[in-house]
């Protein structure tokens, strides 16, 4: 028979091992547009490796084969569970932070993050919500638009005379930073595990609230070309914005609407 005070005992430490290995599958790996299937499956074997099993599929250019499940080496079953999603805005809508990786350096540099520091990042906000971590195109990756969508941009510290990189290895060094950043939290007391009780956004209530500050701004005259707007995105997306205040914004934006139809 198990005494009270041991039943106590471990019925306080489940919850907190539950909430630990129940934080990686708040990330999500995202694909945009995959060319090949056994990319697909290479990355589902990077995934699984390092514990990570949620995996979304946005237009890939073919569907998952005999190729995509041999080259996963054993994770069927990540392929098997994997999400499909027409288009990029739908496969981020119900997630909190939105890392994407690029290798353009020259125009990201306030919104570039190391590998080591992604994986932290990463799972701190699993704490609050969901995580997408964002691969582009095998040749040309993520396109502006997308980048500009991003709170984050990931890029690997790659030799810069030759920076080559095929889609599966760049998953396999996200996953592993993240893993790493996992086990040191396994290893933390969880009196010491930052307890966030902010509450961030969703991609989708952001693109909202984007949609309409574009169409007031572009009213009253203050838009007059696209620039405009993407510099916008960038300093919101620079804030952090919270739920509420994200919500104080869009009261802003409603009330001056409402003025100007008075």
């Amino acid at each position: 028979m198990i005494s009270e005070a041991l039943y106590a005992s471990i019925s306080s430490i489940i919850p907190t091992l539950f909430h630990k290995m129940n934080l990686l599958s708040q990330i999500q790996i995202i694909l945009i547009e995959t060319s090949h299937s056994g990319n697909i499956g290479s990355a589902a074997r990077a995934m699984k490796t390092m514990g990570l099993n949620q995996l979304r599929l946005v237009a890939p250019k073919q569907a998952i084969d005999e190729q995509a499940i041999a080259l996963s080496a054993g994770a069927k079953d990540v392929l098997e569970q994997a999400q499909y999603f027409q288009t990029f805005d739908d496969a981020i809508a119900d997630c909190q932070l939105v890392i994407g990786t690029s290798a353009r350096l020259r125009h990201l540099q306030s919104s570039l993050i190391e590998p080591r520091r992604c994986g932290e990042l990463a799972l701190e906000r699993a704490n609050l919500g969901k995580v997408a971590i964002i691969f582009g195109r095998e040749r040309v990756g993520l396109t502006n638009e997308e980048l500009l969508k991003c709170h984050y941009h990931l890029n690997f510290p790659t030799n810069p005379d030759y920076g080559s990189l095929n889609l599966a290895m760049a998953v396999q060094l996200a996953c592993y930073e993240i893993r790493m950043a996992w086990l040191a939290w396994q290893n933390t007391a969880e009196s010491t595990i930052p307890n966030m009780e902010t509450d961030f956004p969703s991609a989708e209530a952001l693109e909202h609230f984007f949609t309409h500050t574009e169409r007031l701004y572009r009213d009253v005259g203050f838009i007059r070309n696209e620039s405009v707007m993407r510099k916008l995105r960038r300093l919101y997306q620079r804030a952090h914005l919270e739920t509420n205040e994200l919500n104080l914004l869009r009261g802003m934006l409603t009330a001056v609407e409402k003025s100007r139809h008075l």
